[in-house]
């Protein structure tokens, strides 16, 4: 992590012409797919890049994923992520991702994340190691200073109470 990023900006993408549906958009399958893209991103600026992976045989795991639909992308479009640290501890991150088009500057879709520290020995969460957790105090605490995105913590449902049938 040479530089601090708050948000961390750094991955770019396009739409692909084998991600777009029968309704000419990218398919939500495929918002995923490109999230996770930028997880890896996100991941290695951290310190939790293959190198280190490889190093301490450790590995993550997504334990919960929320994606909001904001405007359509079609293919060929140019996509932006940033991401946004809203918290960690020794052995879970919690981010969110933003994907924007990237000439148009508008919001397309967002991914709240939790990942969980893995060791590939046992498959269960272990403590990431010191020097990430220092690294990323220092990104949390950057990241910390910046507004949190209206989209992070939603759950889903009708605003309406149901109607009851007779």
């Amino acid at each position: 992590m040479t530089e601090l990023q708050a948000p961390f900006d750094r991955y770019r993408d396009h739409v692909r012409p084998e991600w777009i549906d029968g309704n000419g958009h990218m398919n939500v399958g495929y918002y995923l797919v490109v999230f996770d893209y930028a997880t890896d991103e996100f991941l290695s600026w951290v310190g939790l890049d293959a190198r280190h992976r490889r190093e301490h045989r450790v590995t993550t795991f997504c334990l919960e994923a929320h994606v909001s639909y904001h405007r359509e992308v079609r293919s060929a479009d140019p996509l932006r992520f940033t991401t946004l640290l809203l918290g960690h501890d020794a052995k879970r991150l919690h981010y969110v991702h933003a994907m924007y088009h990237a000439t148009g500057g508008h919001l397309a879709a967002t991914n709240e994340l939790m990942s969980l520290h893995v060791s590939e020995a046992t498959r269960r969460g272990a403590p990431m190691a010191p020097e990430i957790l220092e690294r990323l105090a220092r990104v949390q605490k950057a990241h910390d200073a910046l507004p949190r995105p209206p989209q992070v913590g939603r759950t889903i449902g009708l605003t309406a109470p149901p109607t009851t049938h007779r």
